[in-house]
């Protein structure tokens, strides 16, 4: 109980109806805050004192940092590690401000400031996204607030004009200029449509091989799915673990047997990359290239949502690129439907077979 100093500004700790409350002085001066915090407590044994809301007493980094914490053991290595990046983003500039002054306009002028420093869209949108979710759990369980000012703060318009795939061709050239053991990777990769993560984090007794299927056990969002096999990869798996010997820990492995690292398989990824001559393609542009080649040859998005792992379709309206060969089929469907040209001697009343039935005005009206 007392003052505290934090940041340059001196805080008020005290007990009030048989709880502790923290408050703002407002002032960096010593002298100035001892008289503000004498005056609260005569308020307090005259009767004088109103709480103030909630809103008013916590700080907008005490929120985020009770959310991530309480949040962490929900979310995936790389989900935390995201949230700890936008953490340092937001708190040099929010971190102080009481919750009650976190405001639309507040939350605008952050844009604003993220847009001056060049930040992609996509990363201010993780932040703001963080920070309403924050703002959720405080005003739902924590009564901490009564509104979430993040409902009235639009996200940045995000341009993905990324459309990304391998061609036959290029495969070819990326796989010839791989080490084996990266070549698999890659096979598994195409064939499954799993994340970096989840390749790395799949183990032995995850894959079914009498059932022909595999399960990620460490998704993205946190829920399990079920895989099936196609030929290649069970057949690769098959190969694999007979050469290993291995039933239980990673399917992956580094060339030495070590734990494969991230690191390590990026770098590897685009010197094989580097080296094939092929521009402008990421790891992660391997489960683009999946979901591709699905949705070219007729596979309903539904289906693709489910192998993906998406909790709704507009992620996986992302990766359902057609190519011009697949828009090209669509469109010649209409020539199926087309009547065969009128033959010219309809003037002379011979109609052909295929028109017999329809009155001259009616085949005109084709427009052919």
């Amino acid at each position: 109980m007392g003052l505290t100093k934090r940041n340059d500004v001196w805080w008020m700790s005290f007990m009030y109806q048989g709880r502790q409350v923290r408050r703002s002085t407002g002032t960096s001066k010593k002298q100035l805050a001892e008289a503000i915090y004498a005056k609260v407590k005569v308020q307090i044994a005259e009767g004088q004192f109103f709480e103030r809301r909630e809103e008013q007493e916590h700080t907008f980094k005490e929120m985020m940092e009770r959310y991530v914490s309480e949040r962490a053991s929900l979310k995936a290595a790389k989900s935390r590690l995201r949230d700890h990046a936008a953490l340092g983003h937001l708190l040099p500039v929010l971190g102080e401000k009481l919750l009650a002054h976190i405001t639309p306009k507040v939350m605008a002028q952050y844009k604003a400031q993220r847009r001056m420093e060049q930040a992609a869209p996509a990363t201010t949108n993780k932040e703001l996204q963080l920070v309403r979710h924050a703002f959720n759990l405080a005003m739902r369980e924590w009564e901490w607030c009564r509104e979430n000012p993040m409902h009235r703060v639009s996200m940045e318009q995000v341009r993905n004009e990324v459309d990304r795939w391998l061609t036959p061709e290029e495969e070819y050239r990326l796989m010839a200029a791989s080490s084996p053991w990266l070549r698999e990777i890659m096979v598994f990769a195409m064939n499954t449509g799993m994340r970096q993560g989840e390749i790395l984090n799949l183990q032995w007794q995850d894959v079914d091989f009498s059932r022909g299927t595999l399960i990620v056990m460490q998704s993205k969002n946190g829920t399990r799915r079920t895989i099936p096999l196609n030929t290649k990869v069970y057949e690769l798996l098959a190969a694999k673990q007979a050469a290993t010997g291995l039933s239980r820990g990673p399917v992956f492995k580094s060339p030495l047997g070590n734990l494969l690292q991230v690191r390590f398989l990026v770098r590897e990824f685009c010197e094989a990359r580097n080296r094939a001559g092929i521009q402008d393609f990421r790891f992660h542009d391997m489960r683009h290239t999946f979901a591709t080649r699905l949705v070219q040859r007729g596979v309903d998005l539904y289906k693709v949502q489910r192998l993906l792992g998406h909790k709704t379709n507009l992620m996986t309206q992302r990766y359902a690129h057609h190519s011009p060969e697949s828009l090209r089929e669509g469109v010649n469907v209409l020539d199926e439907c087309r009547p065969k040209p009128v033959s010219t001697n309809l003037a002379h009343g011979v109609i052909s077979e295929d028109f017999r039935g329809l009155n001259v005005s009616q085949v005109v009206d084709f427009g052919w």
